[in-house]
């Protein structure tokens, strides 16, 4: 093992030693902020955002890595190091982006590049869309807004994945009327009508879309039911969750329109909680190109939502790449190979440098 991928997993190790479910990255944004060196001044240190760039130059151009901070809840993912993979929450989503944001941080000439590299860390991304800390840092620091392509190091197996999926949630409540199981006749069962409801999404076949060649795939699905009030009772109530996950080619109105379009039963209350808007794929920028010559990188669709949306709506073209595997996101397994790290690493490296990464 190099030197390098040591320090890469003793990072990955460190970050996921410390919890940091959204809303309680306090400790870790602080961890992070002493692992920056002092020659990378830090810029933004506020509601949960912690941006570090060196003195811009002229004519470079401003290339920006981001990574969020934040893991859903720990459950039953049990941290600690097997093998030649790292395990614990975050290992894949995100920690392992941020160990390889925090050794190039640590290692790079800013000089010796032709771009200027700033690192953003942030809080609250796994929470709906309308509380995460990265819109309001774009809001408030204009001079991010130059950057010519953010890199978001969210999980992809170390993929080039271009654009993102729409992320709706919406509750479905479903009104009857309560009464006696013994005379069910006299109300009406809340239920029943649920299933009536639902069941549209239940026979719902994934739509593929293809955007410039690249395939994204639209779903569907029940998240979370409850109703009923006991076993003797005719249910006058029904919530459920759904979510729907909707191509860069349809606008958030659009997604809107197709989540009330699939629950249009005279007895639902369709009430939209949240619907983060989709990312399209970035043409015609040099640098997404630089970046996939410099590791021969796979391109392909990202099958989720993630932070490039939100960049994309501060005018900024993003993309996703990291070391983690999306696969193993939010499990218990959840897990990332140091393997990875290195090659996320050392092809990060060869970009700024404007050279074909080795291997």
């Amino acid at each position: 093992m190099t030197d390098g991928a040591r320090r890469l997993g003793e990072r990955v190790e460190a970050l996921v030693a410390i919890p940091s479910e959204s809303r309680d990255e306090a400790a870790i944004l602080s961890e992070i902020r002493s692992g920056l060196t002092s020659a990378i001044p830090v810029i933004d240190d506020h509601d949960g955002v912690l941006f570090a760039m060196p003195e811009r130059r002229p004519g470079a151009p401003l290339v920006v890595l981001a990574g969020h901070v934040d893991t859903v809840p720990v459950g039953r993912c049990a941290p600690g190091r097997r093998g030649h993979a790292i395990h614990g929450r975050g290992a894949a989503d995100m920690k392992a982006g941020l160990a390889v944001m925090l050794e190039l941080a640590a290692t790079i000439d800013p000089g010796a590049s032709d771009l200027d590299l700033g690192f953003l860390f942030f809080a609250r991304e796994e929470l709906p869309f309308g509380e995460s800390a990265l819109m309001p840092f774009l809001d408030r620091t204009p001079m991010v807004r130059e950057a010519e392509l953010a890199i978001v190091m969210e999980p992809t197996a170390n993929r080039l994945e271009v654009g993102c999926l729409g992320n709706l949630s919406a509750t479905v409540t479903v009104t009857g009327e309560a009464a006696h199981t013994a005379r069910p006749w006299l109300g009406r069962n809340a239920i029943h009508a649920a299933v009536e409801t639902l069941a549209p999404i239940a026979d719902l076949p994934p739509r593929d879309v293809a955007v410039d060649g690249l395939v994204y795939r639209e779903v569907v699905s029940v998240t979370t039911i409850s109703g009923g009030t006991a076993a003797n009772v005719v249910p006058d109530r029904v919530i459920a969750t759904v979510n729907l996950r909707y191509a860069p080619t349809h606008s958030r109105e659009e997604g809107e329109r197709r989540i009330r379009d699939l629950l249009g039963h005279p007895s639902a209350q369709v009430d939209v909680v949240g619907n983060a808007p989709p990312a399209g794929v970035p043409a015609g920028n040099a640098l997404l190109e630089r970046l996939g010559a410099a590791g021969n990188l796979v391109v392909g669709p990202k099958q989720a939502w993630t932070p490039v949306a939100e960049f994309g709506l501060a005018g900024i073209d993003a993309v996703n790449f990291g070391p983690g595997d999306p696969e193993y996101a939010h499990r218990d397994d959840e897990q990332v190979e140091v393997a990875s790290l290195e090659r996320s690493f050392d092809v990060l490296d060869a970009f700024l440098a404007g050279r074909a990464a080795e291997g």
